[in-house]
């Protein structure tokens, strides 16, 4: 047998279990030890006897019956302490994952509900959550979001549309307190029944709004989740997506604040109407509810507005124009909102509308609601009334509404929706004794002079606009937007797109004096960025048809290569021959063109620009602004807007934008407060000297008809190109008016509506500012300024410099005779015996501009007409020419343009 398969010797004395025996040593006739309790240094207790199990260290037998009692006797025994546990992660032979003692787990601790942070992981492991965990919490939550619900929709109650959703006033208010009109929605708005209601109406918003109202369960969960989403991230809500969600919205009206609360409320209420209304009953609280514009609320009160019929008389084509006016009738009403947004003109609304109508007709057709050929009958948009019926809106108060909503709009956080809901107390800047006034003013010069049946060819069409606002806050006073704003739906007021003549030099004067001229005649030409200030007895030519230069001296031509020749109005020339040479104040008072249009390209156009926009003019009204004729009044501010410009000057150079309203109060308090906000446009040095220049032109100038006994005045004339517009804007220091005067046909529908032209209105040759419109301005100043104390303006500094001053020619000396020479005549001196102190100035230094140089045999001399005033006292009366002092103006400016006229 192989030694590799050969037993070892056998041990003496009787086999295995007396080896066994003998290596233990002497046995006690006792039972076994455990296995394992060898009394090695392996042992788990140490104990020292093989047989340790129920003996003592020695082998006595102990008095223990087990061998949980036997290990803590040896314990005791070996120093009467148990080892301290081991670190974590290690066992007693330095094992790195064994817990205590031997690689035996630690004793389980006490089980939590919530394993988290979990238990036995380590580092970022504690805090995965396990899929049991997220699982858990996910029941919980839908269980406790549906626990929620079913409260909500317990306590929700079905909304009475009937009682609800009506508006509430929106009440305005003078700027004394007292009140001038309530209105809202509660005097248009009637119920009837869903038989009175045309299927085409029912089918029309069914077909653009919710084409499953019939079948869906009142909400849209899509609709639902971009509006919680959309306030989620902090934009407005949005409104409700089915017929239903919008039928509630309405019911909820006196809850329109815009929360997730809310949304969630309106939310469960469109769930339980759904399931418990009648889908018939919720068209017609829909329908009956919803706002169409023009102050209707219900279908019924939108007919009779826009149709003057009952609401069972509406065709398809009418119902699918309601339908459109649902979006949002202020972009929608073919009669336009300009007043509350520029974009909402007539034109752009017509557009919308009918597109809208259109694609609502094309949905009708599409889902079977409507034949092909009775859809093909509604191609245009039906014929509409007149959008205003509130007869408490008649006169100017509508127009003041008007304005002071769309200021709300514009210039704060009320909303159009804020405004329609209602429930607002709005208090006003406008002067209720002032607004009376300047309506009679008007009243009175059409009474007077404007009559159509007469001429209907020269004073149809005639129109007026004005605005009166207060330089010291900003505060407008007073505006005529119209005749009627029952029947002339524009505000004249506002923007009507009227250019402003020479109503805009004294912008190009400021300009003049707050940044200089680039290039001052007599110097040497200098760098853009170095300027000279400007003096009103700076001299400029007054000569017509002027050739307009450049800052370089460069002859200034349009895009055609063609030269600007300057028009003065009337063709006429101001000043003497060859120079026709006038200062700056009366170029100002007579209203010369080529003077101020010269001037406004030596201090360059955006310096201009930059002006009127300091001053208070909205860029987007300035037109032509690198044109020459940009400096006479090619643009189209609004009446508003010229006052408060003007009155920039009156309160001596501090701007204040235009106001109207004061202040909003709700039903929680006060809702806005208008701040009043000033900015230095101008110092007063160059204010002031602007208003002295504008006190000539009422003084002495075009503008007479403007004086007001033993106050001070000052003013400025303007008439445009072709007669179509005609202006007079001036001011007290303590009030600011604007007058406009134009021909347009009134009625705002007509697309591509066009100025016409003034020559014969009101039986007079040509319509200046001078005339209609500074007689209304003097009527109005002087009853609305009655019992205010006179006030001067201020007395202007001394401001920059006398600039294009022809140089002075020196004397020529006498030859000195003796003494014998005396007794005979003296002798003509010949001209080479002329001296002359200094060389004469070359052409460079004296004829930069065409007037200034002399043709043969005449001498470039002249009287110094300049002064060490600063332009305050008044310059020399105006060389007598062929026409009269108040019908001087403007001409086209090259053709190019329509320009100002004084």
């Amino acid at each position: 047998m192989s030694e590799h398969r050969r037993k070892p010797p056998q041990p003496q004395g009787g086999g295995r279990a007396a080896a066994r025996r003998g290596q233990s040593g002497p046995s006690s006739g006792r039972r076994a030890a455990p296995r394992g309790a060898t009394g090695s240094p392996s042992d788990s207790y140490g104990a020292s006897s093989p047989e340790s199990g129920s003996y003592g260290p020695r082998g006595e037998e102990l008095p223990y019956g087990g061998r949980a009692e036997a290990r803590r006797a040896a314990q005791r025994s070996s120093g009467g302490r148990r080892r301290a546990a081991e670190p974590a992660g290690r066992d007693r032979r330095g094992g790195p994952n064994s817990p205590t003692g031997r690689g035996r787990p630690a004793a389980p601790g006490k089980k939590r509900i919530i394993d988290y942070p979990r238990a036995g992981k380590y580092g970022a492991a504690r805090w995965v959550p396990s899929w049991k965990l997220v699982t858990g919490l996910f029941i919980g939550f839908l269980g406790s979001m549906v626990a929620v619900a079913g409260i909500a929709y317990a306590m929700v109650q079905v909304p009475d549309i009937a009682k609800t959703a009506s508006a509430q006033n929106n009440v305005f208010y003078w700027a004394d307190g007292s009140e001038m009109v309530a209105t809202g929605g509660e005097t248009n708005r009637q119920n009837v029944n869903l038989s009175q209601i045309p299927k085409n109406m029912q089918y029309a918003v069914i077909s653009q709004e919710n084409k499953t109202f019939y079948t869906d369960s009142g909400i849209d969960p899509k609709g639902i989740g971009r509006a919680v989403f959309n306030m989620a991230r902090g934009g407005e809500t949005q409104g409700g997506s089915t017929i239903t969600q919008q039928y509630v919205k309405n019911a909820m009206l006196n809850d329109q604040s815009q929360t997730v609360s809310r949304k969630f409320k309106e939310i469960f209420v469109s769930v339980k109407v759904g399931a418990t209304v009648p889908k018939d009953k919720i068209m017609e609280g829909y329908l009956n509810s919803a706002y169409y514009g023009r102050s209707a609320y219900g279908i019924q009160a939108a007919a009779r507005a826009y149709f003057n019929t009952d609401a069972v008389k509406l065709d398809a084509g009418q119902c699918a124009f309601l339908a459109a006016m649902l979006k949002g009738a202020t972009y929608y009403d073919p009669a336009g909102a300009q007043s509350i947004d520029e974009a909402a003109s007539p034109q752009a609304n017509q557009k919308r509308a009918l597109r809208q109508m259109q694609d609502t007709l094309n949905k009708m057709v599409e889902y079977g609601h409507l034949s092909a050929t009775e859809r093909a009958k509604f191609m245009t948009l039906p014929k509409v009334q007149n959008p205003r019926s509130n007869n408490n809106l008649k006169g100017q108060v509508g127009y003041l509404v008007d304005l002071a909503k769309a200021y709300l709009v514009n210039n704060t956080n009320i909303t159009a929706d804020d405004l329609q809901r209602g429930g607002l107390s709005i208090y006003t800047t406008f002067d209720k004794n002032k607004v009376d006034e300047l309506e009679k003013a008007v009243q009175k010069v059409k009474k007077t002079n404007i009559k159509p049946k007469e001429r209907p060819d020269k004073d149809k069409y005639v129109q007026f606009g004005g605005a009166s606002v207060d330089p010291a806050t900003g505060a407008i006073k007073a505006i005529y937007g119209g005749e009627d704003a029952t029947k002339h739906f524009t505000n004249n007021a506002d923007s009507t797109g009227a250019q402003v003549g020479s109503t805009f030099k004294p912008f190009v004067l400021a300009a003049a004096m707050k940044w200089g001229v680039r290039d001052p005649e007599g110097q040497e030409v200098q760098p853009q960025d170095e300027r000279t200030q400007v003096n009103p007895q700076s001299l400029y030519s007054g000569k017509n048809d002027l050739k307009i230069k450049t800052y370089d001296g460069e002859i200034w031509k349009n895009e055609e290569g063609k030269e600007w020749l300057q028009e003065n109005d009337g063709k006429k020339s101001y000043g003497s021959p060859p120079n026709y040479r006038i200062d700056l104040r009366e170029a100002m008072r007579e209203s010369v063109n080529s003077a101020f249009v010269q001037l406004g390209m030596d201090v360059g156009l955006d310096k201009v620009k930059e002006s009127a926009e300091e001053a208070g003019l909205l860029e987007s009204s300035l037109a032509g602004t690198s044109y020459p004729s940009f400096s006479i009044g090619i643009s189209d501010p609004s009446a508003i807007r010229m006052a408060g410009a003007y009155a920039t000057f009156a309160a001596s150079g501090k701007q204040r934008d235009p106001f109207s309203v004061q202040k909003v109060t709700g039903k929680d308090g006060t809702v806005y407060t208008h701040t009043v906000k000033t900015e230095e446009a101008f110092t007063e040095k160059v204010a002031d000297n602007v208003t002295d220049v504008l006190k000539t032109v009422v003084d002495k100038g075009t503008g007479t008809n403007a004086q007001l006994p033993g106050r001070e005045v000052a003013g400025k004339t303007g008439t445009t190109d072709g007669n179509k517009s005609a202006w007079f804007v001036g001011y007290t220091p303590q009030l600011s008016t604007s007058i406009s005067m134009f021909r347009m046909d009134d009625d705002e529908t007509k697309k591509n509506r066009e100025f016409l032209p003034m020559y014969g209105t009101g039986g007079q040759k040509k319509i200046h500012g001078a005339s209609f419109p500074s007689e209304i301005w003097h009527d109005y100043m002087e009853e609305a300024l009655r019992g205010t104390p006179a006030k001067d303006f201020p007395t202007p500094e001394p401001i920059g410099k006398v600039l294009n001053v022809p140089p002075t020619p020196t004397p020529t000396p006498t030859p000195t005779v003796s003494e014998t020479e005396e007794a005979s005549p003296t002798p003509t001196p010949s001209p080479s015996e002329t001296v002359t102190s200094s060389p004469s100035p070359s052409p460079s230094e004296s004829c930069q501009f065409d007037w200034q140089c002399p043709g043969p045999g005449q001498d470039n001399g002249g009287t110094d007409n300049g002064g060490t005033d600063g332009g305050v006292t008044s310059s020399p009366t105006a060389t007598a020419t062929d026409g009269t002092g108040n019908t001087r103006g403007n001409g086209n400016g090259g053709g190019l343009f329509e320009g100002g006229n004084g």
